[in-house]
C-alpha cells in the first residue's frame, strides 16, 4: 500500500515514535524558499505553488512599475505568508502534520 508521504498508514495504529517523512523539509522550504512556493510544490499542490511563483516574480513586480511604486507595498505579503506557514509546519506534531497537510490536502494554513 502506498503511503504518499507518512509512515503509518493504519490510524488504529498508535506509535509514539511516529516521524513525519516531509514536515522538516516542508518547513525549511516554507521560510527559506516560501516565496517561489517551493514548499507548496513539495506537499504536492501545484495550483498554489504555481501562485506563489508567478506572484512573486511576475503579477508583483508589473503591479510595482504600473502603479509607479505604490504595488510594492504587496511585497510583504508574499514572505511573511510563507514564513508564517513555516513556523506552523514546524511547530506541530507530525502526525497532525501529515493528517492536515498530506492526508487531508489543506492547502494554506
Amino acid at each position: 500500500m502506498e503511503t504518499y508521504g507518512y509512515n503509518n498508514p493504519d490510524p488504529q495504529n498508535r506509535n509514539s515514535n511516529y516521524r513525519s517523512e516531509k514536515k522538516l523539509a516542508t518547513g525549511i522550504f516554507a521560510i527559506i524558499l516560501g516565496a517561489l512556493g517551493i514548499h507548496k510544490f513539495y506537499l504536492g499542490y501545484t495550483s498554489e505553488g504555481i501562485t506563489l511563483l508567478l506572484s512573486t516574480l511576475i503579477i508583483l513586480p508589473l503591479l510595482t512599475i504600473i502603479t509607479c511604486g505604490i504595488g510594492s507595498a504587496f511585497y510583504p505579503v508574499v514572505f511573511i505568508v510563507p514564513l508564517i506557514e513555516g513556523i506552523i509546519y514546524l511547530t506541530m506534531s507530525d502526525e497532525q502534520f501529515d493528517r492536515t497537510y498530506v492526508q487531508g490536502r489543506k492547502p494554506w494554513f
